[in-house]
């Protein structure tokens, strides 16, 4: 807030400036005597009292310098307390960080020997399990050719006793044969019987 002086001063420089030029001159004015002396008159009973205004200030600067140390002194050891409660917790989260590294270090090595063994077992299985299903298929091998060639036995037994049937048959059709014979005959001859008995 500007004081009652500074606006009096600023108010003879718009005084100044609003006064016409003296005729053929560049620095000279005409001016009111009675408003310039107003303004001069109240300049000079305003000073006064902004000069003892001024002087209380200047009395009062060391107390107010002293509050000021006093209140930025404060505030700094404010300030370093704040601050060294700060590095305290950094530090304190520091090792909870180191800690729960190392947590998760043991527990990524765990679960690495874990997974380790797991994928030993499971290989292991699968190697019994192949050499289980091997064994099993070689029996089975054994067991269908053990089949096959008995099965092989029987045809061929069975053929030959086809074979045995065929010529047994072959053979009574043809010691069947001559009687064949005999009936063209009887039939040649006006199919009177001879007393002969086809059965």
């Amino acid at each position: 807030m500007s004081s009652r002086i500074e606006q009096l001063i600023d108010e003879l420089e718009e005084y100044i400036e609003s006064c016409k030029p003296k005729f053929m001159s560049n620095s000279e004015i005409i001016v009111n005597k009675d408003e310039i002396d107003d303004l001069l008159r109240e300049l000079r009973m305003k000073t006064p009292d902004e000069i003892k205004r001024y002087q209380k200030i200047i009395s009062n600067k060391e107390a107010i310098l002293n509050d000021a140390r006093a209140k930025a002194e404060a505030l700094i050891n404010e300030t370093n307390v704040r601050t060294n409660e700060l590095i305290s917790e950094h530090e304190i989260m520091q090792q909870a960080y180191a800690q729960a590294n190392e947590v998760v270090s043991m527990a990524s090595k765990q679960a690495q020997d874990i997974l380790d063994k797991a994928t030993m077992e499971a290989n292991e299985l699968k190697m019994q399990a192949a050499r289980y299903t091997e064994e099993q298929l070689a029996g089975l091998e054994t067991l269908i050719l053990s089949a096959l060639q008995s099965a092989g036995g029987h045809y061929e037994s069975l053929l030959n006793s086809l074979n045995q049937y065929k010529e047994v048959i072959q053979s009574n059709r043809q010691a069947l044969q001559p009687v064949d014979d005999l009936e063209e005959i009887s039939m040649s001859a006006g199919g009177s019987s001879s007393g002969i008995d086809l059965m």
